[in-house]
């Protein structure tokens, strides 16, 4: 399969990374002359083109816009000359799919907010389908999309919570986990055995919470034993409003005053 994406930039670089950690043999990207995208190109071994019309020639089954979305309608109708069995598959943030089908009517497409775990293939992903999206687009999406982390299914209304959620979600918990480590360093742990054990504890309590599919409230009552240690800590996060910290980072990354 043949996947060709369009603006490696921070997002794109990750998805391209992925795509290239999964196996896809023949990934390609599309970005302006630029010493930074050539390097990886190097690096990574995938082929780069710098304009739409060297896309057009090589017609990819998959092209995935990462471009920003001031201009990415824009960079769809350069590549009008695709092929109709070409799949689109937009990750810019708050362009609709019905923009994308006025500047490319014949092709399939679909919208999805990925986040930059995509790199090691442990990204979130919600992906928003048309209706009217024919079985073999549906597979030929989420194959793809598969290979770079979990993909969560959603109306295309609620891409942008999501965005948020799983987009600006990593930064919270970088936060935290940053704070945490600080808290092991005063008690004697070295900065290297803190970080090591905090990402760890992390991708191990997403992945029991994921796999499972119990709630966190279900999840931490299994951790908190009575007059117990953990018990204490929750407690002190209560007392300090961890939570309406987190809700209201959220608020405000989705555009609350």
């Amino acid at each position: 399969m043949k996947i060709t994406v369009v603006g490696v930039g921070s997002m794109g670089g990750a998805i391209v990374k992925g795509l290239v950690n999964s196996g896809i043999d023949e990934v390609s990207g599309l970005n302006p002359t630029n010493p930074r995208v050539t390097k990886l190109a190097d690096q990574l071994g995938f082929k780069l083109f710098n304009t739409a019309s060297e896309v057009i020639e090589y017609q990819p089954d998959v092209v995935i816009l990462t471009t920003p979305a001031n201009i990415t309608v824009a960079v769809a109708k350069e590549l009008t000359g695709l092929q109709p069995d070409t799949t689109i598959i937009s990750a810019a943030a708050g362009v609709r799919q019905a923009e994308l089908k006025n500047v490319l009517p014949a092709n399939p497409v679909a919208t999805m907010i990925p986040n930059t775990p995509v790199a090691v293939n442990a990204g979130t992903i919600g992906l928003a389908l048309p209706a009217e999206a024919a079985a073999d687009t549906r597979t030929t999406i989420t194959h793809v999309l598969n290979q770079l982390g979990d993909v969560i299914m959603v109306g295309e209304d609620q891409l942008d919570i999501v965005g948020v959620v799983g987009g600006c979600g990593p930064a919270f918990v970088d936060v935290f986990m940053d704070a945490m480590s600080d808290a092991a360093v005063k008690h004697g742990l070295d900065r290297q055995t803190a970080y090591q054990l905090i990402a760890s504890m992390v991708k191990g309590t997403g992945t029991l919470a994921y796999d499972t599919e119990k709630s966190p409230a279900a999840l931490r009552d299994e951790v908190t034993s009575p007059a117990g240690t953990t018990i204490k800590g929750v407690e002190a996060l209560e007392k300090h409003g961890f939570r309406f910290g987190v809700i209201d980072a959220v608020n405000k990354a989705n555009g609350e005053k």
